[in-house]
């Protein structure tokens, strides 16, 4: 509703307006019951599924968009927000939300893949699931090369983290395999153990190195749109080096124990269902 052109000329004829009573139906001036006071305003009310909503909108510059989003939380945690008004984050921390959770959802998916055709190309669940506790240590060493190159978990990072799941178990796939063919040709646990860790250290050393190095130019890098990239080498790196020493010492220590667990269970040559 709004006035007719002639009645809201200026501020005194607003309050000169009248207002009727809703008991006794008196009509009654506006400045019997009001004040007028000047203040600012929107320009224009907007509003979300039937509720009222103000945007607030800004650009960041030389920080991480996650830490930026910290900071903002921390402050609207020691504001009294008035009850009935609620605080939500969109733009390009709502996208980031997002594909940080497909992103999860993702590595969670492909850790399921891998270990399924390791477990169809070995014929057997033990094998696989021995090489895939390098994929814990490698991510663990992201976080760590991160950290010590001041760089972020963002998306590229994590897609670097994702691609680590297919890498790292390259290593642990040359080692073990090599295991099971002496151990088919009648050596011991420990001595094929032994005898398969000084055959294939050259091969999984050069695996890895001429990944890691081949990636040094790009984490190096310092250029326009290096933010971007170099995260995810660092992140690659990091994991790489991590899961060489895992895959070294700690993978032919695990088979070592899970084989003593299933002595006698096994029979190399031969195809035996659930082993």
């Amino acid at each position: 509703m709004k006035l007719r052109p002639e009645d809201r000329a200026s501020l005194t004829d607003l309050l000169n307006t009248s207002v009727t009573s809703p008991v006794t139906g008196a009509k009654v001036p506006l400045r019997a019951i009001a004040t007028l006071k000047k203040a600012t305003g929107p320009m224009t009310l907007e509003r979300k599924n039937q509720e009222r909503v103000v945007y607030v909108g800004g650009g960041i510059y030389g920080r991480p968009l996650g830490n930026v989003i910290n900071d903002i939380k921390n402050v609207l945690a020691g504001m009294e927000i008035p009850q009935g008004i609620d605080v939500k984050f969109g733009g390009t921390a709502k996208d980031q939300a997002s594909s940080f959770k497909y992103l999860f959802l993702a590595l969670i998916l492909g850790i399921i893949l891998v270990y399924m055709v390791m477990a169809s190309q070995f014929e057997s669940l033990v094998d696989p699931f021995v090489i895939m506790f390098a994929v814990p240590f490698a991510i663990s060493g992201v976080i760590w090369a991160l950290l010590i190159t001041g760089k972020t978990l963002s998306m590229t990072s994590f897609v670097g983290m994702i691609m680590l799941v297919g890498i790292v178990v390259n290593n642990g796939i040359v080692l073990v395999d090599f295991i099971n063919i002496l151990r088919a040709r009648g050596l011991e646990v420990k001595e094929a153990i032994l005898t398969a860790g000084a055959r294939r250290l050259r091969p999984v050393l050069m695996t890895s190195l001429t990944t890691i190095l081949a990636l040094i130019p790009l984490a190096a890098r310092r250029g326009e749109g290096s933010e971007v990239w170099s995260p995810l080498a660092v992140a690659v790196i990091g994991g790489l080096l991590v899961s060489l020493t895992i895959t070294l010492i700690f993978v032919p220590t695990l088979y070592s124990i899970v084989e003593e667990r299933l002595k006698g269970k096994r029979v190399f040559g031969k195809k035996l269902g659930g082993y």
